[in-house]
């Protein structure tokens, strides 16, 4: 139990007032006495007291002791009164907070008053708080929670009363006192044997949890040992998985290959490598060869050098035609060097015969290039012969004869020699000549296709 002294100087009509207040030991509020406390007597403080003392006692402890007694307090005296030592904190470091100052014009009376009703009330205070475990005073909120409390542990007690009182009338009933002794020890009797199979069961139970921990071991380490053996079952997966995608794509990439070659080879064999090689067409009056004019006209004078180039690429395709039918020529022998292709005689190896000429005066009167010309058209005379003899039904467009082409529709025949014949019939001859050369080109092409 704590207390604080408060004071406050109001003048009203000149008379000065005084307060002292007490502390919660629970909160620590401060607390106004009800008036009632400066108005008690000796006879109110022994009724408030009275409930405090034990019943062997005939007499109470007076409130209002001398402080100055020299007899020692004892918590453990036998007189029939309860004892309890409280540490009052109004007497140690709160004593400078707890002290109190009379202020104003008071009468010596008047203090010597207000100090007897504080003494009194602290005096009660701790009497309660020494027949209690609770320190006092307390305001009016913990009071009540200190009720609820002490309900809660008198509902509590009452019930243990109960439960006592039931067990006491349980051990009082005399037909408990009959049971028969012998069926208690037969019970006795089935619970140990109960006991001893339990405890034989947990027997076999402990072994069996000890196999199977045993059994939970070993299932362990083929787990670890599937584990790592699965671990590595699935890097030798990858390593297939990633080298089969990698075939995959080798296979894909051969395929596509295979694919853009077979498609090359299907459009070469459909290719007709004469067609595609000797392009042999007309331009005009001009029957053309790769482009190249062969022929030539007053109003149209090609120059010597692509007729030139025109022979060789003729010389050129009647020699390869020949060699696709591994037909050799009589009486000559084409020898194709591009503008400066020429034929050999065979009875006469020294004797050339060139197909390419320059022009000029000299040149018409040079017969070697009309032998030339002569001796191709007998060369190609004989393809035709001989593919004749393989196939009857063939016929070449325009006939050939001693160095003259004629043309069937009227008749008319057209010689091949330069000399001393129009350029417009050599001109004509000539593309009639390649005509029969596109003829034969494209029968060999037929026949040997495959």
């Amino acid at each position: 139990m704590s207390n604080s002294s408060q004071s406050s100087d109001s003048q009203k009509s000149g008379i000065a007032t005084t307060q002292v207040s007490f502390v919660c030991q629970r909160c620590c509020q401060p607390l106004k006495l009800d008036p009632s406390f400066s108005s008690l007597d000796s006879q109110t403080y022994a009724d408030l007291t009275a409930p405090l003392l034990t019943a062997s006692s005939g007499k109470g402890t007076p409130l209002i002791q001398s402080t100055e007694s020299a007899e020692p307090f004892d918590v453990d005296k036998n007189d029939g009164v309860s004892r309890k030592e409280i540490h009052s904190t109004r007497h140690s470091s709160q004593d400078s907070g707890q002290d109190f100052t009379l202020l104003g014009e008071a009468s010596s009376f008047r203090i010597e008053n207000l100090s007897h009703q504080v003494k009194v009330a602290s005096n009660l205070f701790d009497v309660m708080s020494g027949h209690s475990d609770i320190d006092h005073p307390l305001c009016e909120e913990c009071t009540d929670s200190l009720l609820n409390q002490l309900d809660q542990q008198l509902k509590i007690t009452e019930d243990e009363c109960k439960h006592y009182r039931e067990s006491l009338e349980q051990l009082g009933d005399g037909n408990a006192q009959e049971e028969d002794e012998g069926v208690l020890e037969n019970e006795i009797e089935k619970l140990k044997s109960q006991e001893v199979e339990l405890i034989g069961k947990l027997q076999e139970i402990e072994e069996e949890r000890e196999k199977i921990a045993e059994d939970t071991k070993k299932q362990k380490k083929e787990l670890e040992k599937l584990e790592v053996e699965e671990e590595r079952y699935w890097k030798e997966y990858n390593q297939y998985k990633q080298q089969l995608l990698e075939y995959q794509d080798e296979q894909r990439s051969v395929d596509n290959q295979l694919k853009y070659a077979q498609a090359q080879l299907d459009r070469l064999n459909k290719t007709n490598v004469f067609n595609a090689t000797f392009h042999i067409w007309h331009n005009g009056h001009f029957g053309t060869i790769n482009n190249f004019r062969l022929g030539r006209l007053p109003s149209v004078p090609v120059e010597w050098s692509e007729i030139n180039a025109a022979w060789g690429q003729t010389v050129l395709l009647l020699h390869s035609l020949a060699q696709k039918m591994s037909f050799k020529f009589k009486r000559y022998r084409l020898i194709p060097c591009g503008n400066h292709s020429y034929l050999e005689s065979l009875t006469d190896k020294s004797k050339q015969l060139p197909l390419h000429g320059s022009g000029g005066f000299r040149f018409f009167w040079d017969t070697k290039f009309d032998q030339a010309m002569v001796a191709f058209l007998d060369c190609l005379q004989q393809l035709e012969e001989e593919v004749e003899r393989g196939d009857t039904t063939f016929c070449l467009p325009y006939k050939m004869a001693n160095g003259k082409i004629e043309d069937k529709s009227n008749g008319a025949s057209y010689s091949i020699r330069i000399q001393f014949n129009s350029e417009e019939q050599w001109t004509k001859a000539l593309k009639f000549m390649l005509t029969n050369l596109k003829w034969a080109l494209a029968w060999v092409s037929s026949q040997f296709s495959k």
